[in-house]
């Protein structure tokens, strides 16, 4: 149903109803804006790219085939966009190395969690999110916050099916180092020594 509601306002845009416009920005402005700041960890530069996004989309809407969600499409132009603002800022991140985490590493960290409060939890993985470089905080996003399928997030980054699941089981491990080294000191201090 939705998938029918976003085409027959792109019709009406289509057909010189530059109104009909306002429905679809409405509808996905918080998704595109969401993402935007997931990538590039900076709300006005969020904000600056979000709108560029709708404008582009804009200008583009007689390319969108309709083989894809309109959202999936949107989610390609930001991603795009962000990864544009990216290099022109040319943001560098540190890489942790992930190859030195183990299985009974990643069950003591989630163990952690598990006994952390619920709200003090979220924003724990939060900011150990932010601390990940902007590709893996976007895909790990796109996964479990939004939900996009696999097939989604190929389609929105480009990446292959096989670089994309390369890249999320990285992500996953390089979160969990990050979690790891912010988690055990911050359950010092909030538990004191034993």
């Amino acid at each position: 149903m939705t998938i029918k509601n976003d085409q027959t306002y792109i019709d009406k845009v289509l057909k010189g109803d530059t109104n009909a416009y306002a429905f679809l920005v409405e509808k996905y402005k918080v998704m595109v804006y969401s993402l935007a700041v997931k990538m590039l960890n900076n709300k006005e530069e969020a904000e600056e790219v979000s709108q560029d996004t709708f404008v582009k989309a804009y200008k583009n809407l007689a390319k969108f085939e309709g083989k894809s969600k309109f959202s999936t499409w949107l989610y390609k132009i930001t991603y795009r966009n962000c990864l544009d603002a990216i290099k022109k800022n040319s943001v560098r991140y540190t890489i942790t190395d992930i190859n030195e985490i183990t299985f009974n590493q990643i069950q003591a960290t989630e163990t952690i969690l598990d006994g952390i409060e619920r709200d003090e939890r979220s924003k724990i993985i939060n900011d150990c999110l932010q601390k990940l470089p902007e590709e893996e905080r976007t895909i790990l996003w796109l996964f479990y916050y939004q939900e996009l399928s696999l097939k989604e997030i190929i389609e929105v980054t480009e990446l292959s099916e096989a670089n994309v699941k390369v890249k999320l089981h990285r992500a996953r491990k390089h979160l969990l180092t990050i979690v790891k080294k912010n988690v055990e000191p911050e359950i010092i201090n909030h538990y004191g020594r034993k």
